[in-house]
């Protein structure tokens, strides 16, 4: 799987722990950065990483800042992606399996190294559903296109 990474200053750590992880388990990765623990802005990043895998040239995305707040609302405002902001592995599992989820945010500074890893894994790992949850996620897609949501 082709995967983007992004991250600010404050989840600059665990992206390159997860980077790691991710190369070792054959996965392509492509970095937007940053690269280095310097103050940076993370909408730069995210911005740019969310636009990589809306446009198809990345698989999914995996984005990290100091709380995953920041990156997830960044993610979010580009058309076609549905970051989520996961702290567990069920929150992580549930992200894939009942929203499709195609970028996973994660917080640097509030979780560690093996749970950061578990995560990834699980929502590597888990398929979405479809099923009645495609009707929803559909829903978005037109507000996201149309600006109307039709019940």
């Amino acid at each position: 799987m082709n995967i983007a990474l992004a991250s600010d200053h404050r989840g600059y750590h665990a992206k390159e722990q997860v980077k790691s992880y991710l190369t070792e388990a054959g996965h392509d990765v492509v970095d937007f950065g940053c690269n280095a623990r310097e103050s940076c802005d993370y909408p730069d990043t995210a911005l740019t990483g969310a636009t990589s895998v809306a446009n198809g040239e990345s698989d999914r995305g995996i984005f990290f800042c100091g709380t995953g707040i920041g990156m997830s609302m960044s993610a979010n405002k580009v058309r076609g992606i549905r970051a989520a902001l996961c702290h567990d592995e069920l929150t992580a599992e549930m992200s894939r399996r009942h929203n499709n989820a195609n970028v996973l945010c994660l917080p640097g500074d509030l979780i560690g190294d093996e749970l950061l890893r578990r995560i990834v894994s699980v929502w590597l790992q888990t398929e979405y559903e479809g099923g009645r949850h495609e009707r929803r996620l559909q829903k978005i897609s037109d507000y996201e296109n149309n600006g109307q949501c039709i019940p």
